[in-house]
């Protein structure tokens, strides 16, 4: 009999579902409103001053007057916001700084202010609510959850409190949820993340776990500790563990071997977080794509991935998109991003309603011959030469190799596997063919003779866990890049394993 919980939750999920559909059905009319709104609200601060937002009255009135920035070219403002000034970027002052580590720039201080910080919550219970009502698996509110996340301990800088995004979401988290959330709050501001998981298997290994959500290579580590912990697989010890949420990463190369570790099949939902907002969430488990934002104080441009470093590339809205175009995705938030690139890249799935798949960076490609290679096409190279075997993989990335001892350039993927090929040759060259099914221009290069096929290079168990741990990104929301334009993460594999 179902608990009354349950009962509750699906009338709720019925009702949030149809508040969604009400700005889902009405797509242009909602972003409009959502873009006015923003210029309206922000006219008054320093921002709003500089570029003249009292004359934006279109779209085009913005592009004229707010050119594409990143965080750097963002910094100046920034610094006056952590520097505790007001009326900056956003009216008053911001409730938090999502404190994230930049590559080129340092740490990063990105606002989080009081109507921004709804859309992070209401975002991920809407993905859990949606689930329920297309599922009508409403048990999983009655076990308890897990969520692999960053410490909720939060600093204070010049009156606003930072720390990491899943460290604030945390201090969110539902009444109705908390007895259901572990682990408990002591280990979660353990930030050791080796001890972390640790200390989580401890307290989880004898409780009905029905939900669990993070970024599967971390789930994985999770695993892994639980069945070396109780020889059991995780379906067996949470027999009633059916749902896991995830982003960050495309959960399908990890999908076979996740499904070995729990020892049957689970629902999934994916979840597109970023410090910078809540952008989409996976609405239905029979259709690609995550179901766009509209209504959460976010306004959403788009420039085509190939012409993103030309010097005036067009910026589209909702209303000019196609499905399968790589886009670089621009926002404009109630946090005080303007015309800001996240610097990630996506692809439409459909167009009513609005889905989207993240398909890469737009930093992390591999061109040095011409190619355009993106993490989507990696990504669907491997699991179509996955898609007849039993070969499982646990991680992997790609990079170049333009000076090889001998014969012509190549790719490169450092693999590592759960259980590896038995024909590595063969192997790779499916994964090859698949990719020259779908990138016209890296087809040419081997057909020219400029490129020989990709070559495999193994990596020991563990080896991307102990590279991530030497660059100081063991757990939490970091996650290895799926290909680079350079050596530096080929090289610090090869280094690390031959040391081992």
């Amino acid at each position: 009999m179902p608990s009354i919980k349950a009962f509750a939750a699906k009338l709720y999920a019925a009702r949030v579902y149809n508040k969604i559909m009400r700005w889902a059905s009405n797509p242009i009319d909602t972003q409009k409103r959502v873009f006015q709104a923003l210029i309206s609200q922000a006219a008054a601060t320093q921002f709003g001053t500089d570029h003249d937002f009292k004359n934006i009255h279109t779209h085009q009135d913005f592009v004229e007057r707010v050119p594409v920035r990143d965080y750097e070219a963002l910094r100046p403002y920034v610094e006056k916001v952590v520097a505790g000034e007001e009326n900056i970027l956003w009216k008053g002052k911001p409730l938090y700084f999502a404190k994230t580590s930049g590559t080129t720039s340092g740490a990063k201080y990105i606002p989080i202010t009081k109507d921004s910080m709804p859309g992070h919550i209401e975002a991920a219970k809407n993905a859990i609510l949606l689930y329920i009502h297309q599922t009508g698996n409403a048990k999983i509110v009655s076990g308890k959850m897990i969520f692999l996340q960053g410490s909720p301990v939060l600093e204070t800088k010049n009156g606003i409190q930072l720390g990491r995004l899943s460290g604030i979401v945390a201090h969110y988290v539902p009444k109705y949820l908390q007895k259901n959330r572990l682990p408990s709050l002591e280990t979660n501001c353990i930030e050791d993340w080796e001890t972390k998981v640790n200390t989580i298997v401890k307290e989880t290994s004898d409780e009905d776990m029905s939900v669990i959500a993070g970024i599967p290579s971390w789930v994985q580590m999770y695993f892994e500790k639980l069945i070396e912990e109780k020889g059991q697989k995780v379906g067996e010890l949470f027999k009633n563990f059916n749902l896991f949420i995830f982003g960050g990463v495309n959960y399908e190369p990890y999908r076979s071997k996740f499904e070995n570790l729990i020892g049957r099949k689970v629902d999934s939902v994916e979840l597109y977080p970023a410090s910078e907002g809540f952008f989409a969430f996976q609405d239905r488990q029979n259709e690609p794509g995550m179901l766009l934002q509209l209504d959460s104080g976010i306004f959403y441009e788009f420039i085509v991935a190939d012409t993103f470093f030309d010097p005036s590339p067009r910026r589209l809205t909702l209303k000019d998109v196609k499905i399968g175009v790589n886009y670089v995705i621009i926002i404009s938030t109630n946090a005080g991003l303007w015309g800001y690139n996240i610097g990630d890249t996506i692809q439409f799935t459909s167009l009513a309603p609005f889905r989207v798949i993240v398909s890469g960076r737009i930093k992390h490609f591999i061109s040095a011959f011409g190619e355009h290679v993106i993490a989507k096409e990696v990504e669907q190279a491997l699991l179509v030469a996955l898609k007849t075997t039993d070969i499982r993989v646990s991680e992997f990335t790609v990079a170049p190799q333009t000076a090889p001892a001998e014969g012509l350039p190549f790719h490169e993927w450092f693999i590592e596997f759960e259980n590896p090929p038995l024909d590595f040759d063969t192997f790779a060259a499916q994964i090859d063919t698949a990719l020259q099914d779908q990138n016209s221009y890296y087809l040419d290069l081997i057909q020219g003779k400029v490129l020989q096929p990709l070559k495999i290079t193994q990596v020991p168990k563990g080896g991307f866990q102990d590279y991530m741990k030497t660059i100081g990104k063991l757990g939490g929301q970091n996650k290895t890049p799926r290909l680079s334009n350079d050596r530096k993460i080929a090289d610090a594999l090869t280094k690390n394993n031959s040391s081992n």
